[in-house]
């Protein structure tokens, strides 16, 4: 950990600035009228030429925004800065051209950090392959318990730009960020941050591992109180000790063991903290007991512990942190326990969209039927299914990728039932968790954790979860 002083940006005059947009879209379209409000010379250029897109730029148009459609490769003329929506791959014509021409390139984040004021509230932010979301809206949740006035924003669906330019005033704010909008963030600069875990995802976008870890360690850049790390992540802890950060930053960890000095973790059922107490090579606050989290599984202890090292960051008492995890419900479809039929627990984690949620999801039952499948995005499955090989009781496998976890099972628990279901209808889900129930025996959970993403058969993990969920019911009754 390197240390510097920063300073906050200086206020941007825009007024007849050449703003060029990539992308319309959720962060595109405020983005540009927002600059377009400040005086700004807007042009948006979109690749995408289809009824949604027409619709969104006529409304741009209205507002006096100049709008092109199916070209999102080529920089307008007289251009001076280019925002983008995170989405769109550095490698893109435009962004190539733009550094040929010298330009900055930002993204909707370092829009927003930008455009905040003097006295604008301190950013709490989160990263990490897995776990993201819940563990901002956990630490929005202490927060909220300790009095602060706080929203979870950021890659989590309220837009940054709407948290930091709105009539709301906050205390602090829990921002969630995703490796695309980190890589676009160069001048971001948060109170505290932690990076919760690494594993190979989106590296079709990144271009290789490397690339995606030094996105996320942005996150640390420029940090003020604490860069929270993951103990058992090796590589978390690497980006703190390459991160440049403020005088007096310190690195804190987290663990599911008996922490040491400047870390919390778990002892005998109670959260602890060691880096946030007087004397920490002898004393330990208690927090909060495991029964407190919601759902207790091992990966979502991680995730409390890190929003609790966040918090305590900012000066929040050891009781917010117990109230806040008392008071979170996690969201749908994130180890959600659907019903018990015949003593067997159907539990639905369809968000495990990768390997590594799902071993998280994996290692949280004893003995289990998985159902798993869908669509890789280039993982592989020699690992998950060696480490969680004496879990399994069988498996159910579906969707367009299934032959690769089958191989991988026929390598690593060759005496492990697999159902392989060739079916990708509407009706699938509800065969595959009656194939599920017949391998169960009483105490076993069934579990929807695919390991891959959902758009071969559903248009979401949210669909997909919730066909598991009617299947479920159907089956009970």
């Amino acid at each position: 950990m390197g240390s510097r002083k920063v300073t906050s940006s200086e206020p941007l005059d825009w007024q007849g600035k050449h703003v060029t947009v990539a992308g319309l879209g959720v962060s595109g379209i405020p983005a540009a009228k927002v600059l377009h409000a400040r005086g700004a010379n807007v042009t948006v250029v979109n690749d995408g030429d289809d009824a949604r897109a027409r619709e969104q730029a006529a409304e741009l148009e209205a507002l006096g925004i100049t709008v092109r459609l199916g070209d999102g490769a080529t920089l307008p003329e007289g251009t001076e800065l280019v925002v983008t929506a995170p989405g769109w791959k550095p490698d893109k014509p435009l962004f190539a051209a733009a550094r040929e021409a010298g330009l900055e390139i930002w993204g909707d984040v370092e829009l927003a950090w930008r455009l905040r004021g003097p006295d604008a509230a301190p950013w709490l932010a989160v990263t990490g392959t897995n776990g993201k979301t819940t563990t901002t809206q956990m630490l929005a949740s202490i927060l909220k318990a300790a009095g602060l006035r706080t929203a979870a924003v950021g890659n989590i669906g309220v837009s940054l730009l709407d948290a930091v330019l709105g009539d709301e005033q906050y205390d602090v704010l829990a921002v969630e960020l995703s490796s695309y909008q980190l890589h676009w963030a160069p001048s971001l600069r948060a109170h505290s941050a932690a990076v919760l875990n690494l594993a190979p995802d989106h590296l079709d976008w990144h271009g290789s591992m490397e690339a995606y870890a030094a996105d996320k360690g942005r996150i640390y850049e420029g940090n003020r109180v604490a860069c929270v790390y993951n103990v058992a992540d090796k590589a978390t802890e690497d980006l703190v000790r390459e991160a440049d950060v403020e005088e007096g930053c310190r690195a804190v960890g987290f663990t599911l063991g008996t922490p040491g000095p400047s870390q919390l973790g778990v002892v005998e059922g109670i959260l602890v903290d060691r880096a946030f107490v007087e004397d920490r090579h002898k004393n330990a606050q208690e927090l909060a007991e495991i029964s407190d989290v919601n759902p207790p599984a091992p990966h979502n202890i991680a995730n409390a512990l890190a929003a609790a090292a966040l918090a305590r960051a900012f000066g929040v008492p050891a009781r917010a942190v117990r109230d806040g995890l008392r008071d979170f419900t996690p969201d749908a479809h994130r180890i959600a326990h659907v019903a018990d039929v015949a003593a067997v627990a159907y539990i639905d984690d369809s968000k495990a969209t990768n390997t590594h949620a799902a071993e998280a999801s994996l290692a949280a039952y004893e003995s289990i039927v998985w159902i798993a499948g869908g669509l890789a995005k280039g993982a592989t499955f020699d690992e998950l299914v060696a480490k969680s090989a004496k879990r399994l009781r069988g498996v159910v496998l579906i969707g367009q990728d299934r032959a690769l976890i089958r191989e991988a099972l026929a390598r690593h628990a060759p005496e492990v039932p697999v159902v392989d279901l060739d079916r990708t209808d509407t009706g699938a889900m509800l065969a595959a968790v009656q194939e599920a129930s017949r391998l169960a025996v009483a105490g076993d959970t069934v579990l929807l954790a695919p390991a891959c993403a959902s758009m071969d058969m559903f248009a979401n993990y949210n669909k997909r979860g919730d066909a598991f969920a009617e299947a479920v019911r159907e089956l009970g009754s």
